[in-house]
Protein backbone atom coordinates (compact mmCIF):
# COMPACT_ATOMS: atom_id res chain seq x y z
CA UNK A 1 0.00 0.00 0.00
CA UNK A 2 1.12 3.33 -1.16
CA UNK A 3 1.69 5.82 1.84
CA UNK A 4 2.42 9.56 1.95
CA UNK A 5 2.65 12.63 4.32
CA UNK A 6 0.45 14.72 4.62
CA UNK A 7 2.09 18.35 5.20
CA UNK A 8 -0.31 19.83 7.47
CA UNK A 9 -1.24 17.23 10.40
CA UNK A 10 0.46 17.21 13.67
CA UNK A 11 2.64 15.14 13.57
CA UNK A 12 4.47 16.26 10.48
CA UNK A 13 4.64 19.39 11.48
CA UNK A 14 6.51 18.00 14.72
CA UNK A 15 8.57 16.10 12.63
CA UNK A 16 9.47 18.50 10.20
CA UNK A 17 10.35 20.83 12.74
CA UNK A 18 12.87 18.41 14.52
CA UNK A 19 14.37 17.62 10.85
CA UNK A 20 14.86 21.65 10.68
CA UNK A 21 16.89 21.90 14.25
CA UNK A 22 18.94 18.67 12.94
CA UNK A 23 20.07 20.27 9.82
CA UNK A 24 20.82 23.77 11.55
CA UNK A 25 22.83 21.98 14.12
CA UNK A 26 24.35 20.55 11.13
CA UNK A 27 25.25 23.68 9.37
CA UNK A 28 26.51 25.47 12.42
CA UNK A 29 28.83 22.49 12.70
CA UNK A 30 29.75 22.80 9.41
CA UNK A 31 30.17 26.46 9.59
CA UNK A 32 32.50 26.05 12.54
CA UNK A 33 34.82 23.07 11.96
CA UNK A 34 35.18 23.68 8.09
CA UNK A 35 38.46 26.06 7.43
CA UNK A 36 38.19 26.07 4.12
CA UNK A 37 35.64 29.17 3.08
CA UNK A 38 34.30 27.73 -0.35
CA UNK A 39 33.70 24.32 1.53
CA UNK A 40 32.15 26.03 4.56
CA UNK A 41 29.77 28.06 2.11
CA UNK A 42 29.05 24.88 -0.25
CA UNK A 43 28.31 22.80 3.52
CA UNK A 44 26.31 25.42 4.63
CA UNK A 45 24.23 25.74 0.76
CA UNK A 46 23.98 22.18 1.19
CA UNK A 47 22.13 21.75 4.62
CA UNK A 48 19.90 24.98 3.21
CA UNK A 49 19.03 23.10 0.55
CA UNK A 50 18.42 19.69 2.22
CA UNK A 51 15.81 21.59 4.86
CA UNK A 52 13.88 23.52 1.59
CA UNK A 53 12.81 19.96 0.01
CA UNK A 54 10.45 20.24 2.87
CA UNK A 55 8.72 23.07 1.25
CA UNK A 56 8.45 22.02 -2.20
CA UNK A 57 4.57 21.48 -2.49
CA UNK A 58 4.95 18.33 -5.10
CA UNK A 59 6.66 16.10 -2.55
CA UNK A 60 3.45 16.02 0.09
CA UNK A 61 0.93 15.60 -3.02
CA UNK A 62 1.64 12.03 -3.95
CA UNK A 63 3.59 9.24 -2.80
CA UNK A 64 4.84 8.55 -6.23
CA UNK A 65 7.14 11.73 -5.81
CA UNK A 66 8.64 9.90 -2.45
CA UNK A 67 11.48 8.36 -3.85
CA UNK A 68 12.79 11.08 -6.08
CA UNK A 69 12.67 13.33 -2.58
CA UNK A 70 14.54 10.25 -0.67
CA UNK A 71 17.08 10.41 -3.53
CA UNK A 72 17.80 14.22 -3.83
CA UNK A 73 18.28 14.53 -0.05
CA UNK A 74 20.14 11.39 -0.25
CA UNK A 75 22.57 12.57 -2.85
CA UNK A 76 22.45 15.97 -0.49
CA UNK A 77 23.87 14.34 2.40
CA UNK A 78 26.28 12.36 0.79
CA UNK A 79 27.85 15.80 -0.55
CA UNK A 80 28.36 16.74 2.73
CA UNK A 81 30.59 13.75 3.80
CA UNK A 82 33.51 15.27 1.12
CA UNK A 83 33.26 18.74 2.35
CA UNK A 84 35.64 18.12 4.88
CA UNK A 85 35.89 17.54 9.03
CA UNK A 86 31.57 17.59 9.38
CA UNK A 87 31.53 13.94 7.69
CA UNK A 88 30.68 12.75 11.46
CA UNK A 89 27.86 15.46 11.67
CA UNK A 90 26.45 14.69 8.32
CA UNK A 91 25.58 10.96 8.75
CA UNK A 92 22.94 13.06 11.47
CA UNK A 93 20.50 14.22 7.90
CA UNK A 94 20.04 10.08 7.73
CA UNK A 95 18.16 9.77 11.27
CA UNK A 96 15.44 12.63 9.75
CA UNK A 97 15.26 10.63 6.70
CA UNK A 98 15.00 7.49 7.97
CA UNK A 99 11.82 8.93 9.80
CA UNK A 100 10.16 10.36 6.76
CA UNK A 101 10.97 7.25 4.62
CA UNK A 102 8.85 4.90 6.93
CA UNK A 103 6.48 7.72 6.68
CA UNK A 104 6.35 8.35 2.98
CA UNK A 105 6.45 5.00 1.80
CA UNK A 106 5.64 1.10 2.60
CA UNK A 107 7.84 -0.05 5.28
CA UNK A 108 9.78 -2.85 3.17
CA UNK A 109 11.21 -0.20 1.12
CA UNK A 110 11.69 2.23 3.76
CA UNK A 111 13.74 -0.56 5.61
CA UNK A 112 15.67 -0.74 1.93
CA UNK A 113 16.13 3.01 2.54
CA UNK A 114 17.62 2.84 5.50
CA UNK A 115 19.63 0.04 5.23
CA UNK A 116 20.96 2.30 1.67
CA UNK A 117 21.47 4.94 4.15
CA UNK A 118 23.75 2.86 6.50
CA UNK A 119 25.98 1.90 2.99
CA UNK A 120 26.38 5.64 2.35
CA UNK A 121 27.97 6.16 5.75
CA UNK A 122 29.94 3.13 6.38
CA UNK A 123 31.64 4.06 3.09
CA UNK A 124 32.49 7.57 3.70
CA UNK A 125 33.81 6.42 7.58
CA UNK A 126 35.90 3.62 6.12
CA UNK A 127 37.63 6.13 3.73
CA UNK A 128 37.96 8.36 7.01
CA UNK A 129 38.78 6.32 9.67
CA UNK A 130 39.29 2.69 7.64
CA UNK A 131 37.21 -0.29 7.21
CA UNK A 132 37.50 -1.80 11.22
CA UNK A 133 37.10 1.45 12.59
CA UNK A 134 34.21 2.64 10.10
CA UNK A 135 32.26 -0.81 11.05
CA UNK A 136 32.56 0.01 14.93
CA UNK A 137 31.53 3.82 14.47
CA UNK A 138 28.52 2.47 12.39
CA UNK A 139 26.65 0.67 14.67
CA UNK A 140 25.35 3.41 16.65
CA UNK A 141 24.46 5.32 13.65
CA UNK A 142 22.39 1.99 12.04
CA UNK A 143 20.56 1.89 16.09
CA UNK A 144 19.42 5.45 15.15
CA UNK A 145 18.23 5.19 11.84
CA UNK A 146 16.35 2.13 12.99
CA UNK A 147 15.22 3.71 15.64
CA UNK A 148 13.74 6.77 13.86
CA UNK A 149 12.64 4.93 11.54
CA UNK A 150 10.60 2.84 14.12
CA UNK A 151 9.23 6.37 15.48
CA UNK A 152 8.04 7.71 12.05
CA UNK A 153 6.22 4.56 10.86
CA UNK A 154 4.73 4.21 14.46
CA UNK A 155 3.34 8.21 13.90
CA UNK A 156 2.08 7.43 10.69
CA UNK A 157 0.43 4.32 11.78
CA UNK A 158 -1.77 7.16 14.35
CA UNK A 159 -1.93 9.38 11.68
CA UNK A 160 -3.66 6.79 9.39
CA UNK A 161 -5.52 5.30 11.83
CA UNK A 162 -6.55 8.66 12.93
CA UNK A 163 -7.90 9.41 9.26
CA UNK A 164 -9.42 6.12 8.73
CA UNK A 165 -11.61 6.63 11.86
CA UNK A 166 -12.45 10.36 10.44
CA UNK A 167 -13.66 8.79 7.24
CA UNK A 168 -15.60 5.83 8.98
CA UNK A 169 -17.27 8.38 10.95
CA UNK A 170 -18.29 10.26 7.94
CA UNK A 171 -19.55 7.31 6.66
CA UNK A 172 -21.32 6.47 9.77
CA UNK A 173 -22.87 9.25 9.42
CA UNK A 174 -24.05 9.82 6.41
CA UNK A 175 -25.64 5.82 6.81
CA UNK A 176 -27.50 7.30 9.42
CA UNK A 177 -29.19 9.97 7.68
CA UNK A 178 -29.73 7.60 4.34
CA UNK A 179 -31.43 4.90 7.42
CA UNK A 180 -33.27 7.68 8.83
CA UNK A 181 -34.77 8.68 5.49
CA UNK A 182 -35.52 5.39 4.53
CA UNK A 183 -36.79 4.61 7.95
CA UNK A 184 -39.56 7.49 6.82
CA UNK A 185 -40.24 6.22 3.57
CA UNK A 186 -41.02 2.95 5.30
CA UNK A 187 -43.16 4.46 7.72
CA UNK A 188 -45.42 6.62 5.36
CA UNK A 189 -45.84 3.28 2.77
CA UNK A 190 -46.85 1.35 6.35
CA UNK A 191 -49.51 4.06 6.71
CA UNK A 192 -50.97 4.56 3.33
CA UNK A 193 -50.86 0.63 3.20
CA UNK A 194 -52.94 0.63 6.05
CA UNK A 195 -55.25 3.10 4.93
CA UNK A 196 -55.46 0.96 1.71
CA UNK A 197 -56.37 -1.88 3.56
CA UNK A 198 -59.12 -0.27 5.85
CA UNK A 199 -60.45 1.02 2.55
CA UNK A 200 -60.46 -2.42 0.90
CA UNK A 201 -62.14 -4.07 4.12
CA UNK A 202 -64.86 -1.31 4.55
CA UNK A 203 -65.71 -2.10 0.35
CA UNK A 204 -65.64 -5.31 0.48
CA UNK A 205 -67.63 -6.05 4.06
CA UNK A 206 -69.91 -3.26 4.28
CA UNK A 207 -70.07 -2.42 0.93
CA UNK A 208 -71.43 -5.79 0.32
CA UNK A 209 -73.56 -6.22 3.05
CA UNK A 210 -75.24 -2.82 2.00
CA UNK A 211 -75.83 -3.73 -1.74
CA UNK A 212 -77.54 -6.72 -0.37
CA UNK A 213 -80.02 -4.77 1.96
CA UNK A 214 -80.60 -2.29 -0.74
CA UNK A 215 -81.86 -5.04 -3.08
CA UNK A 216 -84.00 -6.80 -0.13
CA UNK A 217 -85.57 -3.45 0.56
CA UNK A 218 -86.41 -2.86 -3.04
CA UNK A 219 -87.79 -6.24 -3.33
CA UNK A 220 -89.84 -5.69 -0.35
CA UNK A 221 -91.30 -2.26 -1.33
CA UNK A 222 -92.30 -4.33 -4.54
CA UNK A 223 -94.00 -6.93 -2.37
CA UNK A 224 -95.76 -4.72 0.12
CA UNK A 225 -99.32 -4.16 -1.48
CA UNK A 226 -99.24 -8.36 -2.96
CA UNK A 227 -97.10 -9.80 -0.16
CA UNK A 228 -96.86 -7.82 3.36
CA UNK A 229 -95.64 -11.50 4.57
CA UNK A 230 -92.68 -12.10 2.49
CA UNK A 231 -92.02 -8.38 2.35
CA UNK A 232 -91.65 -8.70 5.82
CA UNK A 233 -89.22 -11.64 6.48
CA UNK A 234 -86.86 -9.79 3.45
CA UNK A 235 -87.15 -6.84 6.24
CA UNK A 236 -85.86 -9.18 9.23
CA UNK A 237 -83.37 -10.22 6.76
CA UNK A 238 -81.91 -6.61 5.69
CA UNK A 239 -82.24 -6.30 9.68
CA UNK A 240 -80.12 -8.92 10.31
CA UNK A 241 -77.55 -7.67 7.29
CA UNK A 242 -77.22 -4.53 8.95
CA UNK A 243 -76.24 -6.26 12.14
CA UNK A 244 -73.65 -7.92 10.81
CA UNK A 245 -72.55 -4.59 8.87
CA UNK A 246 -72.31 -2.76 11.88
CA UNK A 247 -70.12 -5.45 13.41
CA UNK A 248 -68.18 -5.84 10.47
CA UNK A 249 -67.64 -1.71 10.41
CA UNK A 250 -66.31 -2.30 14.22
CA UNK A 251 -64.31 -4.84 13.63
CA UNK A 252 -62.49 -2.82 10.33
CA UNK A 253 -62.07 0.45 12.73
CA UNK A 254 -60.25 -1.58 15.13
CA UNK A 255 -58.35 -2.82 12.31
CA UNK A 256 -58.84 -6.61 13.58
CA UNK A 257 -58.88 -9.56 11.49
CA UNK A 258 -62.07 -9.19 9.26
CA UNK A 259 -65.64 -10.72 9.32
CA UNK A 260 -66.66 -13.79 10.78
CA UNK A 261 -66.45 -15.68 8.03
CA UNK A 262 -63.06 -15.92 7.32
CA UNK A 263 -62.66 -18.04 10.94
CA UNK A 264 -64.49 -20.79 9.39
CA UNK A 265 -62.52 -23.16 6.90
CA UNK A 266 -63.10 -21.74 3.63
CA UNK A 267 -65.99 -24.23 1.96
CA UNK A 268 -67.98 -23.72 4.79
CA UNK A 269 -67.82 -19.80 4.76
CA UNK A 270 -68.41 -19.72 0.66
CA UNK A 271 -71.61 -21.93 1.83
CA UNK A 272 -72.76 -19.22 4.13
CA UNK A 273 -71.82 -16.27 1.99
CA UNK A 274 -74.03 -17.40 -1.23
CA UNK A 275 -76.57 -19.07 1.44
CA UNK A 276 -77.25 -15.31 2.56
CA UNK A 277 -76.35 -13.84 -1.41
CA UNK A 278 -79.24 -16.34 -2.92
CA UNK A 279 -82.06 -15.55 0.05
CA UNK A 280 -81.38 -11.82 -0.30
CA UNK A 281 -81.44 -11.10 -3.96
CA UNK A 282 -83.19 -14.43 -5.33
CA UNK A 283 -80.73 -15.10 -7.81
CA UNK A 284 -79.58 -18.91 -7.79
CA UNK A 285 -75.95 -19.38 -6.60
CA UNK A 286 -74.60 -23.10 -7.46
CA UNK A 287 -71.19 -23.52 -5.32
CA UNK A 288 -68.63 -26.12 -5.81
CA UNK A 289 -65.98 -27.10 -3.68
CA UNK A 290 -63.32 -29.66 -4.28
CA UNK A 291 -62.54 -31.90 -1.37
CA UNK A 292 -59.01 -32.33 -1.77
CA UNK A 293 -58.00 -28.48 -1.65
CA UNK A 294 -54.63 -27.75 -0.20
CA UNK A 295 -53.73 -26.07 3.28
CA UNK A 296 -53.90 -22.37 2.88
CA UNK A 297 -52.89 -19.58 5.09
CA UNK A 298 -55.27 -16.98 6.36
CA UNK A 299 -53.86 -14.21 3.87
CA UNK A 300 -54.92 -16.66 1.15
CA UNK A 301 -58.24 -18.03 2.67
CA UNK A 302 -59.32 -14.18 3.23
CA UNK A 303 -57.58 -13.27 -0.65
CA UNK A 304 -60.55 -16.20 -2.33
CA UNK A 305 -63.54 -15.07 0.38
CA UNK A 306 -63.04 -11.48 -0.52
CA UNK A 307 -63.23 -12.59 -4.32
CA UNK A 308 -66.27 -14.23 -4.18
CA UNK A 309 -67.83 -11.33 -2.23
CA UNK A 310 -67.12 -9.07 -4.64
CA UNK A 311 -67.82 -11.45 -7.86
CA UNK A 312 -71.60 -12.10 -6.41
CA UNK A 313 -71.93 -8.15 -5.66
CA UNK A 314 -71.16 -7.46 -9.44
CA UNK A 315 -73.32 -10.17 -10.65
CA UNK A 316 -76.05 -8.98 -9.12
CA UNK A 317 -74.78 -5.41 -9.71
CA UNK A 318 -73.94 -5.23 -13.35
CA UNK A 319 -74.12 -8.20 -14.91
CA UNK A 320 -77.94 -8.71 -14.55
CA UNK A 321 -77.22 -12.78 -14.51
CA UNK A 322 -80.03 -14.96 -14.27
CA UNK A 323 -78.13 -17.86 -12.31
CA UNK A 324 -74.53 -17.48 -10.98
CA UNK A 325 -71.75 -20.25 -10.85
CA UNK A 326 -68.93 -20.37 -7.68
CA UNK A 327 -66.27 -23.05 -8.09
CA UNK A 328 -63.35 -23.55 -5.88
CA UNK A 329 -60.23 -26.43 -6.87
CA UNK A 330 -56.81 -26.73 -7.16
CA UNK A 331 -55.33 -25.65 -10.16
CA UNK A 332 -51.51 -25.90 -11.89
CA UNK A 333 -50.90 -22.63 -9.84
CA UNK A 334 -52.52 -23.46 -6.98
CA UNK A 335 -56.08 -22.93 -5.69
CA UNK A 336 -58.42 -21.00 -7.86
CA UNK A 337 -61.73 -19.48 -7.34
CA UNK A 338 -63.97 -18.25 -10.30
CA UNK A 339 -67.31 -16.84 -10.71
CA UNK A 340 -69.72 -17.35 -13.45
CA UNK A 341 -72.54 -15.78 -14.61
CA UNK A 342 -75.28 -15.93 -17.43
CA UNK A 343 -75.64 -12.18 -17.79
CA UNK A 344 -74.81 -9.18 -20.22
CA UNK A 345 -70.83 -9.84 -19.95
CA UNK A 346 -68.54 -7.66 -17.64
CA UNK A 347 -68.36 -3.90 -18.48
CA UNK A 348 -65.34 -2.53 -19.56
CA UNK A 349 -65.46 0.36 -17.52
CA UNK A 350 -65.87 -2.22 -14.59
CA UNK A 351 -62.09 -3.14 -14.95
CA UNK A 352 -61.31 0.07 -13.11
CA UNK A 353 -63.72 -0.21 -10.23
CA UNK A 354 -62.74 0.63 -6.60
CA UNK A 355 -63.72 -2.90 -5.57
CA UNK A 356 -61.78 -5.19 -8.20
CA UNK A 357 -59.15 -2.66 -7.94
CA UNK A 358 -58.61 -3.52 -4.54
CA UNK A 359 -59.63 -7.54 -4.82
CA UNK A 360 -56.11 -7.21 -7.45
CA UNK A 361 -54.41 -5.38 -4.23
CA UNK A 362 -55.04 -8.48 -2.51
CA UNK A 363 -54.31 -11.13 -4.84
CA UNK A 364 -50.94 -9.32 -5.49
CA UNK A 365 -50.11 -8.95 -2.33
CA UNK A 366 -50.17 -13.01 -1.69
CA UNK A 367 -48.53 -13.69 -5.41
CA UNK A 368 -51.69 -14.82 -6.56
CA UNK A 369 -53.61 -12.97 -9.56
CA UNK A 370 -57.02 -11.66 -10.80
CA UNK A 371 -58.31 -12.47 -14.26
CA UNK A 372 -61.30 -11.02 -15.85
CA UNK A 373 -63.08 -12.88 -19.21
CA UNK A 374 -66.08 -14.14 -20.69
CA UNK A 375 -68.09 -17.39 -18.97
CA UNK A 376 -68.71 -20.35 -20.77
CA UNK A 377 -72.51 -19.56 -19.50
CA UNK A 378 -72.52 -16.76 -21.21
CA UNK A 379 -72.46 -13.42 -19.07
CA UNK A 380 -68.21 -12.73 -17.24
CA UNK A 381 -66.45 -14.45 -15.51
CA UNK A 382 -64.26 -13.00 -12.31
CA UNK A 383 -61.06 -15.91 -11.14
CA UNK A 384 -58.61 -15.29 -8.75
CA UNK A 385 -55.92 -17.82 -7.97
CA UNK A 386 -53.55 -17.53 -4.66
CA UNK A 387 -50.04 -19.70 -5.60
CA UNK A 388 -49.47 -23.15 -2.86
CA UNK A 389 -45.84 -24.04 -2.02
CA UNK A 390 -45.16 -27.94 -2.38
CA UNK A 391 -44.52 -27.65 1.52
CA UNK A 392 -47.95 -25.76 2.15
CA UNK A 393 -49.39 -28.96 -0.30
CA UNK A 394 -48.02 -31.84 1.66
CA UNK A 395 -49.32 -29.72 4.94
Amino acid sequence: MNRHMTANTPNNLLMNLAGWLTVLAVMLISWISIDDPVARWLGTGLCLAFGLMDFVPMFWQSARNATFYLLIESLITAGLFLTGPNSFAAPVLFFVLSSKAMMMVPARIGLLWIAAFGVITYVFLAINMGALAGLVTLLPYIGGYVFFGAFGKNAQDAEDARNNAQRLLSELQVTHAQLREKSEQVEQLAVADERNRLSREIHDSLGHRLTVAVVQLEGAQRLVPTDPERASRMIGTVREQMKEALADLRRTLQALRGPSEDELPLGPALSKLTRQFQDATGLPVQLHVAPDLPHLTDSQRHTLFRGAQEALTNAQRHAQARHVWVELAPCADGVRLSVDDDGRGLPVELGDGLGLRGLRERADAVGGALTLGPSLHGGAQIAVTVPVTTEETAA
